[in-house]
Parts: C-alpha cells; structure tokens; sequence
C-alpha cells in the first residue's frame, strides 16, 4: 500500500484581485505536494474558494448580477493564475459546489442534534468585509482588529457552537502535540491571546443574508461561514457526501497551510468542530508569514499589491516560485522589494545555475563534441565536491519535512556554488591543452554533470519547468532524474551525450528594468479597493418612520471629551430653552471649535446613553462613506428647534 499525503491551502475568498501575497501560500504548498510525489506518496493536494457570505452577496447585487454569475466569473480567473503558477493541485473545492452544500447541512443538523449547536440571539460588533463577529473589547480603536475598518451594531437570531465546551480539550490536545501547530509562536498566541482568557460559543447562522447553505430545520438561517468554509477539508474527500470516496483514504490530513491571519479559525475553531464531530485532527497546522511590500501587509485597498501575473509575464513562472520560497523564511514576514526579486534572479539563478549548466554543456560540447569519453582519473581535488553532493538529498530532506523551504534550497545552491568554484579550481581549460589530460578532463565534467543532475533533480519541487529544461540539457533520462537517483553519485552513463540549449536566466539590467518594473506593476486606475455597499436595513412603516423626532440645533458650545480621541460633546439649543448635551464620535473628521455656532440635526428621542462617563441625550446626523464622514449641516437662517418632516 502506498504512503498519503494530505496537505491543503486555505479555500480563498474570490476578489477579483489575488496578488502575490496570495500566490505564496499556493506556490509553497505545490512545492511541497510535488516533493512528496517524488518520494513515492500519493498525494492529495486541495486548495479552492470560500464563495458564500453577505458581502458576496453586496457586491453581486452592486454589479447587477446574481451571487453565483459573481463568484463564476471570478473564480474562472483563479483558475486561470494557478495555472499560470503550474500549481498542481489534485482537487478544487467550491463552497458552492452541490455536494459541499449537502455535506453542510448534514454537519450543521449533526452537530444541532446532539446539543453542539444552539439557538440564540447575536448582539455585539460585526465587520461586513471580514464577516466577523467581535466583542467590544476585541476591537482596536472602535475598528475592526483584522482589518481596521469600521464595524457596525448587529443583533439577530443565531445558531451558536458551543466552542467554549472544547477550551480544555484543545490545552489537552497542545500538551500532548507539542507540534500541532506551528511556527512555537502561534500556539502561545492562541493559548494566551484566546483561550485562557476564555472561549467564547461560536455564532454559525446568519439572518440577515440569504447567501448561504440554509439551514435545514430553520429556513430563515443560512450556515455561517466556519462551518461551512472550514469543513471543505473534509467534505472534498465526501465526508457526508457521494461526490467522492477517498475520505478514509486521506483523512487526517497531513498539514493545513495557512496564513497567520487566519490561524485562529484553523487551531482553535476547526479542531472543535472535528472533536464535536468525533473525528480525527489534523497532524498539524503551518501558519505562515506574510510577504509584505513597503513594510505593510499587502492590501488592495491599501493600494501595495504586487500582481504576480506581471512578475511571470517578465521573468518566467520558475524566476519567480524561486523567489518566494527562497528569499523569506515560510514562518516569518517577508519585505518583497523589485529589487530582491532581481538579485535573487541575477546571483542565483543566472550567475549560479545557469552559468554553470551553460559552461558545463558548452565545454563537453568544445572538449569532446558533446559526448564525453568511458575513461576517467580521479583526484583527491574531487573528493569535497562528491561529498557534498551524494549527502545533499539527506540535508535538504531534512529541511523540507520541517517545512524549511528556504534552507531546502540553500542546501541545494551551496553544491551549485561549490561546483562553479570546482571548475575554477580543476581549470577544464588548460587541460584541454593535452591530449594526455582528457580523461582528467572528462572527469571533471562527468563531476559537474552528476551535481548538476542531484542539484536539478531536487530543485524539481520548487521549479519544475526549470529542472526539466535542465535535465534535458544534461542528457539525463527521466529514470535517471528523480527521488531514489538524486541519492546516488554517478546515475549518468560514463558517455553521457549533452544536447546545448538556451540560457536558462539571462541576466537583467538593474536599473533599466526597475523602471519598467515600476511601471507595470502599478495602474494607477486602481489604487483602493471600492468599498462594499452599505447593508439594506429591513423595511419599516411610514407610522414607525413618524415616530423618529429630528429637530434643527444650533452649537453653543463643542470640545473634546477627556481621555477619548473619538469623542466630542456638544451644548445644542434645540429651541426648548435648556441646553442639550450629545456626545459624538467624530473627533475624527472635526475640530471641536470649528463646529460652534453650526447648525446641525440630531435625533432627539433617543433614550439617554452614558459614554465615558458623561450623558448623552441623542445622536447627531451625519453621512458616512469609506473613511470619509459628513455632518449634516443646515443653511444658519433654519431655527433652532425646527423639524425635519
């Protein structure tokens, strides 16, 4: 029976801009699919999109088209770039797919029956673009801690996984896996951030929406996102579903690769629902850093994203999976800079490999017309070069299975650079000068061919149409190129014949291409991301709408409220002959001294609400869009105490 591997990304969310930060995870992940493919496992490979959700659902009605002609349309182009990254993914997963969307309801009404789920009422914070739920003690600065945009008040009837009823259970479960999930710096941050503080149940229905797997046995509540994105790990391989039957096979997966930012949901969330559902947890979590650009997290709506199709368009699909997994350590953050990626390209790829794949080729192409000869005269010279290449697949395997891609590949580079420091030593040119030295000479060569077929063979995971390029150039067979052969010295036949081809990284002018690098990787049409429509908020009566009292007040006085940076209180006359005290969080947008002898509208039968310590008695009018906001202010000759009707 053959050995599994089940290692997945995280399902993403189908913006109509993945940029680079998102082809990391899925460049690292295939290496590591592949890497264990040219070991001889039988890999299950899973990436895929998380399609439902309100926000789907906004931006659908926005474009003026259905939810699912939305995520269609979008995820036709995801397709498109993991192609275009030679991702090689064994499945893809949809949300949306109908057999997900069974699996679902069967888990929620699992999960429901035997007292995991529960119905409650929601009332707390949310963030539309994260669909997150937060407590007002969660938020930073009044915004949302993940994304630091706005939240808003919501209050509705959910269903609730009784997450907290796991909290032991998962401390249990670290202790006993140390290695569970990883960088060591994640779990601390989970166990200290979020569990020892105390584990809130989880909501996992929505009201408000109706983009979404229904709920069975309630109709008006559709499936959060937890359950229904996290479960796609198992559901893929027909976990409640007929789609498919490898679900034995697989599971436990492997590893989940995701991204920091989302490692709560995968080491805290997920395996609660895997214990509620009496299943076996994954082997372990990875959560990766993030590729920063300008020392920021990339963002489209920040304006910093880098798009990897531009990158591919200049520098091939193998210059740049190179670069990623090599130039940052997959745990930690990483500054991506145009410049990083060129010099990556210049001294390694073009200065180290290709230089020396070139000149190897091209000397037993001008030494022996491209076949070497079966005589061969060793040298203690070569011992360290030999060395070095028959214990390099021990190295590197041992860093690939820590998930060490970068030191992978250093290992590998520092036999490449060893061989091109080989040639200098063993001068391949001046014993070509006698006719007594060619079988030295042929020695020397057949010892950098045998480096560069070990060296290629394992750079396969990281580039494949690389190595293949390569291997093809060398006369390696595809038998003699591979796992078993890269731990064996001297796999190419002594007569091996070189076919000559293209360099494989031509160099790049610094400067001149940073220019046009410049150019091409920002468009300036799209420097922000259009915010999401605001939420339609449920009907009311004219006879309800009546009853709102918005009265015209005049700005007596107006400062800042102590210890807050958010609030200004305001002395309103409202035309009853006693001044009315409003505090408003718009300090902000507004200079306390600016606003007096204003006129404003406020709401003004509001029941009194105490904040910071102070009364406020209603709540002025205002307009808000993205991160600009508008008082509503009225001509100065409207007098005070005035309706608006």
């Amino acid at each position: 029976m053959s050995r599994k591997f089940y290692i997945s990304t995280p399902i993403y969310y189908p913006s109509d801009k993945l940029h680079i930060g998102h082809t990391y995870c899925t460049v690292a992940t295939d290496a590591m699919a592949r890497y264990k493919r040219m070991q001889g496992y039988d890999v299950m490979f899973l990436t895929g999109t998380d399609e439902h959700g309100q926000k789907i659902q906004q931006k659908a009605e926005a474009a003026g088209v259905t939810p699912q002609q939305y995520v269609d349309n979008i995820v036709s182009g995801i397709h498109d770039l993991w192609k275009l990254m030679n991702i090689s993914h064994d499945r893809f997963i949809r949300t949306t797919d109908d057999y997900h969307v069974e699996s679902i309801k069967k888990i929620f009404t699992k999960l429901y029956e035997q007292g995991d789920i529960y119905k409650g009422k929601y009332t707390g914070k949310y963030c539309t673009p994260c669909e997150s739920f937060w407590t007002e003690s969660q938020l930073v600065d009044g915004k949302c801690p993940d994304c630091g945009r706005e939240v808003i008040d919501a209050e509705e009837e959910a269903y609730f996984f009784r997450l907290s009823k796991y909290a032991d259970r998962l401390v249990e479960y670290y202790e006993a896996h140390p290695d569970f999930l990883e960088p060591p710096s994640r779990l601390n941050e989970m166990v200290n951030n979020f569990i020892k503080p105390g584990l809130e149940d989880l909501c996992v229905s929505r009201t408000t929406f109706d983009w979404g797997v229904p709920v069975e046995f309630d109709p008006g509540h559709v499936v959060y996102v937890w359950i229904d994105a996290l479960s796609n790990y198992i559901t893929a391989l027909g976990y409640g579903n007929d789609k498919y039957d490898d679900f034995e096979k697989y599971w436990p997966a492997d590893v989940h690769f995701v991204g920091k930012e989302i490692v709560r949901f995968h080491s805290i969330i997920w395996p609660a629902m895997l214990m509620a559902l009496d299943l076996p947890l994954p082997g372990k979590v990875y959560g990766h850093g993030w590729l920063k650009f300008g020392g920021d997290k990339m963002s489209k709506s920040k304006g910093n994203v880098v798009d990897p199709v531009v990158l591919v368009g200049r520098y091939g699909v193998d210059a740049l999976r190179y670069f990623l997994l090599r130039e940052f350590p997959f745990g930690s953050d990483g500054n991506f800079t145009n410049e990083a990626l060129i010099s990556r390209i210049n001294s390694d790829l073009a200065n180290d490999l290709g230089n020396l794949l070139s000149r190897t080729v091209a000397m037993v192409g001008k030494y022996f017309g491209g076949k070497l000869p079966v005589e061969r005269v060793a040298d203690p010279i070569d011992d360290e070069l030999l060395t070095m290449a028959k214990e390099l697949r021990g190295k590197y395997e041992e860093q690939m299975e820590k998930y060490a891609f970068q030191n992978a590949l250093i290992e590998v580079f520092k036999l490449i650079s060893r061989a091109n420091k080989y040639i200098d030593e063993t001068a391949p040119w001046v014993l070509a000068k006698d006719e007594a030295n060619k079988p030295r000479l042929a020695t020397v060569l057949y010892n950098l061919l045998e480096c560069l077929r070990i060296g290629s063979s394992l750079l396969t995971p990281f580039m494949p149409e690389t190595a293949e390029k390569a291997r093809a150039q060398m006369g390696a067979s595809a038998e003699e190129f591979g796992w078993e052969a890269a731990g064996v010295f001297g796999k190419l036949p002594l007569d091996v014949a070189v076919v000559k081809g293209d360099a494989l990284f031509p160099r790049i002018d610094m400067e001149k291409e940073l220019a046009e690098l410049a150019a091409a990787q920002v468009p300036a049409e799209e420097p922000k991301e259009e915010e999401p429509p605001m939420p339609k908020l449920p009907d009311i009566t004219f006879d309800e709408f009546c009853k709102v009292e918005m009265t015209v007040c005049k700005v007596i006085a107006c400062e800042n409220v102590p210890k807050s940076e958010k609030l200004l209180k305001f002395q309103l006359d409202d035309g009853s002959g006693e001044p009315r005290q409003i505090l408003s969080g718009i300090a902000k947008y507004y200079k306390a001294e600016d606003l007096v002898g204003k006129t404003l509208v406020a709401v003004t039968n509001l029941p009194p609400r105490k904040m910071m310590g102070q009364m406020s008695n209603g709540m002025l009018l205002s307009a808000e869009k993205g991160d600009k906001l508008n008082l509503l202010m009225l001509d100065d000759s409207v007098p005070a105490g005035s309706r608006l009707c």
